[in-house]
């Protein structure tokens, strides 16, 4: 079994542009001749490797303590894109990972520099998908991100973002990327890993 860790570590983690960057605090040192270490941190929910929740772009949206933990948890399928991500081909490799596992197709990461096209989202929306993933911190073109946003969280199609896939070869996997439970939260950092078989 290998297990790949996807995630971008936390404090050194590409932020959006515009959104605050993630900030430790330490409120206690052995070095300083504290009998322990404490460390406290802010940070956007939308930092570094993350979860996007439907109510992110939806008004009365589902919250990221609401998602359901099998839309994040499951088989997945990795495939490479270069650029645009069209409709036609991402009809080709759902259709491809349908013929092989019915269940990995309905968790799809995308690895590359990769932008997803509006057509690509209504797609993957009408195919009733759990999870879109990328290795941007954001889907769609990063200078107009809402629409493509809307179509997919529309349809509660759960967004993983800014994932690192450089070291996975393409192909099926067990995705863990459960985000951490904060209430009423638009989204949430989450240690992403891929479970090879």
């Amino acid at each position: 079994m290998k297990i790949y860790d996807i995630s971008q570590e936390v404090f050194g983690s590409a932020v959006f542009p515009g959104d605050p960057a993630p900030e430790k605090k330490t409120l206690a040192a052995m070095t300083d001749g504290s009998p322990y270490n404490l460390t406290a941190f802010s940070m956007c929910a939308h930092n570094g490797t993350h979860i996007d929740a439907p109510c992110h772009f939806i008004k009365d949206g589902m919250t990221v303590d609401k998602i359901p933990l099998y839309r994040v948890v499951g088989r997945c399928a990795v495939a490479s894109f270069e650029g645009r991500v069209t409709a036609d081909g991402m009809a080709a490799l759902l259709s491809r990972v349908r013929a092989v596992s019915p269940d990995a197709a309905k968790r799809i990461l995308v690895k590359g520099k990769a932008e997803l096209s509006l057509e690509a989202a209504k797609l993957l929306a009408e195919a009733g998908i759990y999870l879109y993933g990328n290795e941007s911190q954001t889907v769609g073109p990063e200078d107009a991100p809402m629409a493509v946003h809307r179509v997919l969280l529309g349809e509660e199609v759960i967004l993983l973002e800014g994932i690192r896939l450089s070291e996975v070869p393409n192909g099926l996997y067990t995705l863990v990327a459960a985000p951490l439970s904060l209430a009423g939260a638009d989204g949430a950092p989450c240690r992403a890993i891929l479970i090879g078989d």
